[in-house]
Order: C-alpha cells, then structure tokens, then sequence
C-alpha cells in the first residue's frame, strides 16, 4: 500500500491580504519556516521515500526541512501547483468581495471558472491523476533499497484548495462541499491507498503541535458570515 502525506505549506506574509495564486517571490515568513520545521520533526521517524513539491516558493520551502533530514532532494511536480486564479491574482480580498462572480464561489465553486484561469474540477482531475500516478510509482514493490517494505510513505506539499480539492475525491464530497474541509498552514492529511479497494482518509488538517488557534487580525473586508474565501496562500 502506498501512504499519502498531503501537505499544505507554512504561513506567508501575502495570504492573510489577497489571493496569491501563482504569484513568484511569495515565501514563508518567520512563522511558516518554525511551521516547516516543527512539522518535519513530527515526521522525523515516517520512513518516508520520497518528497513532491508544488514548484511555488512557499511550498518548496515547506518541504525542505522533511527532505534534508533524509538526504533526499524535494522533487518538483508542476501538477501540485496552486489553483489558476486567473485574472483574480495578486488581487485583495478587499477588491473580490465586490465582484458578483465572487458570491458564486461561496455557493457553487464547482460551477465557476475563474476568469482566464482553471475551473476547480480541471484542479481536482489533474492534481487526482498526479497522485494516483506518484502511489503507482511508489508501490512496495518498486520501491528503492533491498529492505522489503509493506508500504511506501510520499510526502507531497501543495496549497490549501489544492489539499481540500484531493480530499474531496477521497472523502467522496462533491466539490460545492469542500468549504466544510479546513485545511491550515504546515498541516498534514493522508491517506491510505491500497493496491485494490477504496481508499482511506487516515487524518485530515493535523498540525505538528496541537494548539488552541488564536485568532488573529485579519483585513478581510466585512461580509455575510456564510461567506468563505478560497484557502489561497
């Protein structure tokens, strides 16, 4: 069987203001590297085989610290990459929250595509195939070394909608469902997948050292409290 550590990277300073996509030079501030570090001393004893990163900053810097500790090299895997948000990049939350297409995401994400960007589907179907196809090539049976193993442990760090959007297929959610996922910086959920049979979500948003979450100033404009925004950072 093959053991999926899905990974959301650590805090940036960009997230808690706009939506930061694909934007370049977005990297862990102080907290998110304590994050990074706190989260591969958990793991410190996960035989893990392999480390898979979205090629953004802010998620190849998440994945260091785990790759370091083992002597393997953070692998980049363009499928993990952050959902394209188009034209709605490096935008405020601020400015989204007075375009009509915006209420739309709240309700029925599942029908938007955002504008000259991706629909959260085509998100969820390339980031699916990409992890069915890293869980093939880590079996046990093709793992590296003489030492037979009963399963393979990848760790894959990516960005929250990215993490809730694999969820929802292994959950069996519908897409409009994945706001009821949260997904926190540097947290980890995995997932079983066995060689044959449904899979199993093992842990959903663990953090390295559980603690009360202290809620922090943020500028998010004023808006209806059913109103969520995409777990960008």
């Amino acid at each position: 069987m093959t053991l999926l550590l899905l990974i959301r990277h650590g805090e940036n300073d960009v997230m808690h203001h706009r939506l930061a996509g694909r934007m370049a030079g977005v990297h862990l501030n102080d907290n998110g590297h304590r994050q990074a570090k706190a989260l591969a001393d958990a793991l410190i004893h996960a035989p893990i085989c392999a480390v898979y990163s979205s090629p953004l900053e802010r998620a190849v810097q998440t994945a260091e610290p785990l790759a370091a500790g083992r002597g393997l090299q953070v692998q980049i895997c363009p499928s993990l990459s952050e959902v394209d948000y188009g034209d709605w990049q490096g935008r405020t939350y601020k400015q989204l929250a007075r375009v009509k297409l915006w209420k739309t995401v709240q309700t029925s994400p599942s029908q938007v595509r955002f504008p000259n960007g991706e629909t959260l589907t085509e998100v969820k179907e390339r980031v699916i195939a990409e992890l069915a196809r890293l869980a093939k090539l880590h079996t046990p049976e093709n793992s590296a070394g003489k030492d037979k193993v009963d399963e393979s442990i990848i760790a894959l760090v990516a960005h929250g909608d990215v993490v809730r959007l694999a969820l929802t297929h292994y959950l069996n959610m519908a897409i409009d469902d994945f706001h009821r996922l949260v997904i926190h910086p540097a947290s980890l959920s995995v997932v079983h997948l066995p060689p044959a049979g449904r899979p199993t979500v093992l842990h959903v948003n663990q953090i390295a050292a559980f603690a009360w979450q202290i809620k922090t100033e943020h500028k998010y404009p004023k808006r209806n409290r059913k109103s969520k925004k995409p777990a960008d950072g």
